[in-house]
């Protein structure tokens, strides 16, 4: 069945959301409910609205989004009961011709996305011993090109500009 990509739209919101949960619940099962909670908050007011958005559908239904910051995935989830349909690879694919080569950073233990990457052609390029908010959830950092220091920067930047965020 075909996969349409389009951008995000504010109507969306609560469907990605949905997604997101599932999503997460799945993938990082490690994070408890009230660190997903968190992370959920992040995502509603401040990623969804200020990343570059592109969503997966079918039948009118989104099953999948992606949140870009230039050339760095800030996220990747697809409805877990819609996995191993293409929608991971179609999103992943239009934000690299959008943005040519991508960065990213995946839990360590999520050996699922890791795997998936690698199949798209990435590679692990860089290791962290906590995930981004200090937490002791180590990153693996995952590129398919060779530069990545002006992805990181951006994210880097980007997330400057929400105090908010700050641990």
């Amino acid at each position: 069945m075909t996969v349409t990509l389009r951008p995000y739209q504010p109507a969306d919101l609560d469907r990605c959301m949905e997604i997101w949960w599932a999503a997460s619940r799945h993938a990082h099962s490690f994070l408890g409910e009230d660190e997903l909670a968190a992370d959920a908050a992040l995502v509603r007011a401040i990623y969804m609205p200020n990343a570059e958005v592109i969503v997966a559908e079918r039948k009118d239904r989104v099953l999948g989004f992606i949140a870009l910051i230039e050339a760095f995935v800030g996220g990747l989830f697809v409805d877990p009961q819609a996995h191993r349909q293409g929608i991971g690879r179609s999103l992943m694919r239009q934000a690299s011709r959008l943005k040519g080569a991508l960065t990213l950073e995946a839990y360590v233990v999520n050996e699922g996305a890791r795997a998936f990457y690698r199949t798209l052609g990435y590679r692990e390029i860089l290791c962290q011993i906590t995930d981004d908010w200090g937490r002791p959830y180590p990153l693996v950092r995952i590129t398919n090109g060779e530069e990545i220091q002006h992805a990181h920067t951006a994210m880097r930047t980007w997330l400057a500009e929400f105090p908010e965020l700050a641990a």
